[in-house]
């Protein structure tokens, strides 16, 4: 199921989004003050106008076809504190405080399997 495609986001916002063939923009979620990347997540238009002004942070979710609002089911809230564009258009920062765990595995963090590059 593809997301809705009207939306009250801000013309002006919308417009610099480059979006994915789903209509989707890639969102990666920063905790706001260690600079430690927690996850990565979904938003059209709808759920980036959610996010912009509900203080906590939605996603469309690719598996399930919904929107959803993150930790209204396991209390592992995010606090949005800013919402950033990169230079090319096709990627959010999201800045947040984050209240429990950030992954549905129950961890701090997504990124926790250390795929062991060589380091410089």
């Amino acid at each position: 199921m593809a997301p809705v495609s009207s939306s009250a986001l801000d013309p002006d916002i919308a417009a610099r989004l480059k979006h994915d063939p789903a209509g989707l923009v890639a969102a990666v979620i920063q905790q706001h003050d260690t600079g430690e990347v927690l996850m990565v997540g979904w938003m059209d238009d709808e759920a980036l106008h959610r996010t912009l002004t509900s203080g906590r942070v939605t996603f469309w979710s690719r598996s399930r076809g919904e929107y959803w609002r993150k930790g209204d089911t396991s209390g592992h809230v995010q606090h949005v504190k800013s919402v950033a564009l990169d230079c090319d258009g096709d990627a959010l920062l999201v800045r947040v405080d984050q209240v429990g765990a950030a992954c549905h595995t129950g961890a701090r963090t997504c990124f926790f399997t250390d795929l062991g590059a060589v380091t410089a």
